[in-house]
């Protein structure tokens, strides 16, 4: 009969909040970049008001995920 090997859960667990960690700032650059071409291409902008609301954006996330 054999045995599955020791899990080792503190590590489990470490490396599953690192990546909700990383998928939920990978969803915010991801948003900020769309909303930044938005402003700039579609709605005609420019380049510093995209900047900005891919800016706003991410400070958004910053304090909405803290």
């Amino acid at each position: 009969m054999s045995h599955a090997a020791e899990m080792d859960y503190p590590e489990h667990e470490k490396t599953y909040a690192l990546f909700l960690t990383l998928f939920k700032w990978g969803t915010v650059a991801v948003v900020g970049i769309l909303l930044g071409m938005m402003v700039g291409l579609v709605i005609g902008g420019g380049i510093l008001a995209s900047v900005l609301v891919f800016l706003l954006t991410i400070a958004i996330g910053y304090f909405a995920l803290r």
